[in-house]
C-alpha cells in the first residue's frame, strides 16, 4: 500500500511531543544531504532511541550510515513537486491524479510525510571505516533510475545486495520500525505509514517545526 492511499492519509494523530533529537555523536551520519541548520541530522528522541538498539543488534563490521532524518515541510513540498514534474515529462499521458500517486512511491506528499515529522529516516549499512555496504542501488534512487531495483524486495539485485538488506531489516524490525516498501532504505516509527503497517489506532508523530 503506498503512503497516498486513503487508509493511511485518514488516519489520526495522537501527539507525544517527544523533542527532536540530534543523531550526531550517537550514531554515524552521512553528510550527502546536510543542510546548513543540521535539520538532516535530527530524528524524534524515541526513533534515535529504538536506531541505537537496531544498532547494537548488528554483527561486527556492520553499522547504520544515517543519511537524512528530519526534513521541513518546504523542502518536502519541493521535492515531492519536483518528481511528479519530472513523471509528468516522461509520462505526459498521466492524469494529475495518475502523477500524484505515482510520485508517492517515492516521495511522501506533504500532508502525510514521515520526514516532517522527525519519524522517518533514510539509512543504509557501513563498514567501521565508513565505507557502504552494497545494497542494489544508491540511497534516494527512483523507480526509474533504478529500474526498480530500489524496492526492498526487487528480484533483479545481487546476492550480497539481497542479504544486506535483509541484515538491515534485521536489526531495525524488532527495534519497532517499519519499511516502505518501495524505498530499501527508508525506516519509520509512529508516523501514519507505521500506524497502519501496526495496525496502530493513531500516529504518535504529526509534522513538527525545527528548530522545535
Amino acid at each position: 500500500m503506498l503512503i497516498s492511499d486513503p487508509l493511511v492519509t485518514g488516519i489520526p494523530v495522537m501527539e507525544s511531543g517527544e523533542p527532536l533529537a540530534d543523531v550526531r555523536g550517537r550514531l554515524r551520519v552521512d553528510t550527502r544531504l546536510a543542510d546548513d541548520a543540521g535539520a538532516y541530522a535530527h530524528l524524534r528522541s524515541g526513533l534515535l532511541d529504538r536506531l541505537e538498539r537496531a544498532e547494537r543488534r548488528l554483527p561486527g563490521g556492520y553499522h547504520l550510515l544515517i543519511v537524512e532524518g528530519y526534513r521541513p515541510i518546504a523542502t518536502q513540498r519541493r521535492i515531492f513537486d519536483a518528481y511528479r514534474a519530472e513523471l509528468h515529462t516522461t509520462f505526459p499521458e498521466m492524469s494529475p491524479e495518475e502523477s500524484y500517486v505515482a510520485a508517492s512511491r517515492y516521495v511522501s506528499p506533504v500532508e502525510v510525510a514521515p520526514h516532517t515529522a522527525g519519524a522517518a529516516v533514510d539509512l543504509t549499512l557501513c563498514d567501521p571505516d565508513g565505507v557502504e555496504y552494497d545494497m542494489g542501488t544508491q540511497v534516494n534512487d527512483n523507480p526509474e533510475q533504478s529500474d526498480g531495483a530500489c524496492y526492498t524486495a526487487a528480484p533483479g539485485i545481487s546476492s550480497d545486495a539481497r542479504a544486506h538488506r535483509k541484515l538491515l531489516a534485521a536489526a531495525l524490525e524488532p527495534a519497532g520500525l517499519v519499511n516502505y516498501p518501495t524505498e530499501w532504505w527508508h525506516w519509520s516509527y509512529g508516523d501514519r505509514y507505521w500506524a497502519m503497517v501496526t495496525r496502530s489506532a493513531a500516529a504518535r508523530y504529526g509534522p513538527v517545526a525545527f528548530p522545535a
